[in-house]
């Protein structure tokens, strides 16, 4: 979990570093999830939204950041891009178009609320990019593309919305946020299938993600593996999570099917959750993380939720920390040789 929070950072820096343009803003600050749900385009397949401010305020993550050994080089990030992300971001939205192995092209874009610095930012943009980097004026906005990204994925694409908001993802779904922006397109509130999971997403919690399944998406999963059958027809999944009372709660529900799949689906689950008894017998912590699972399922769904204390999440932590590090810890003496097979002797000659 320390290496998730600290990747956290490194992306919500990376973020601003690629997609921020803009001057400082005025005011209160950014806005929240909600302002950003009304710049996603209506054709997507779903959302994820973090109160990033909340997040990543928390005790769990501020002493992870803290405890990092890379926490003197994000500080100088921070310097030479004149945002802290503890302190000047405030939501993100992700929206994602398209289904894996789809027949079209799978698509997501990045919405970021936050108070952010134009000048250092844009040197930033251009020290990554080089040569490389492109601008455009599209409705009224500057666009740079041939931003840099993982290596043999295609370059993604950026711009700065307003003094508080940047967007940054595939090229297409940028257009598509700046469209909706200048009012040239409808957004997500116009796309009844996927607000009406998005109503029953838990929308005050820390994350959350609500996400619409073609129908012909389950079929095939369904057909290609006897032991997904139970999956046909679940229609949505909404996740979310949320830290409260000093525990963290998570929770992971589909939609859809019918009451006999949807047990079938719990009842395998539930089975999974059986295989991990190994693990709990040697570690006590395991066992609660295990033990506080739930499963349930009714009529149209199936429900998977579990709450677990912060002081059993940092020994488990730790103890997972411990055990990868065990497994890459480079070795610092060379293998010893193998003793050589000495040639028998020649008898002499009689």
């Amino acid at each position: 979990m320390k290496k998730i929070a600290v990747f956290g950072m490194v992306v919500a820096i990376a973020l601003v570093s690629f997609v921020a343009c803009g001057k400082k803003a005025e005011g209160p600050g950014a806005g929240g999830a909600a302002d950003l749900l009304n710049l996603v385009p209506k054709d997507v397949q779903g959302i994820v939204a973090v109160d990033f401010h909340r997040a990543i305020n928390t005790g769990f993550v501020d002493k992870a950041i803290k405890q990092d050994k890379n926490y003197a080089k994000y500080q100088e990030t921070i310097k030479e891009i004149g945002l802290d992300p503890q302190k000047d971001v405030q939501a993100l939205v992700v929206a994602i178009a398209g289904q894996p192995g789809g027949p079209e092209k799978q698509e997501a874009a990045v919405l970021a609320s936050m108070t952010y610095n134009k000048d250092l930012l844009l040197a930033k943009i251009k020290k990554e990019a080089g040569a490389d980097i492109k601008e455009e004026t599209y409705e009224g906005v500057t666009l740079y593309s041939g931003l840099k990204t993982e290596p043999g994925k295609p370059p993604a694409c950026a711009a700065f919305l307003d003094a508080s908001t940047v967007v940054g993802g595939t090229e297409g779904l940028v257009r598509k946020v700046i469209d909706v922006k200048a009012k040239k397109a409808e957004n997500v509130m116009k796309n009844d299938a996927l607000m009406g999971i998005i109503k029953s997403a838990n929308k005050s919690a820390l994350a959350w993600s609500a996400f619409a399944i073609p129908e012909e998406a389950t079929k095939k999963m369904a057909q290609s593996n006897p032991m997904m059958a139970s999956l046909e027809g679940m229609k949505a999944v909404t996740v979310f999570f949320d830290i409260k009372d000093n525990t963290y709660l998570f929770e992971i529900k589909s939609f859809g099917g019918d009451a006999a799949k949807n047990k079938t689906l719990a009842d395998m689950l539930t089975g999974f959750k059986a295989l991990g008894a190994g693990a709990a017998a040697k570690n006590p912590d395991v066992g609660e993380l295990l033990n506080r699972i739930e499963i349930t399922s009714g009529a149209d769904f199936v429900k998977i939720s579990a709450g677990l204390p912060e002081d059993v999440l940092e020994r488990l932590t730790k103890s997972a920390a411990q055990k990868v590090e065990g497994m890459v810890k480079p070795q610092t003496e060379p293998p010893a040789e193998e003793p050589k097979e000495e040639a028998p002797a020649e008898e002499p000659e009689g």
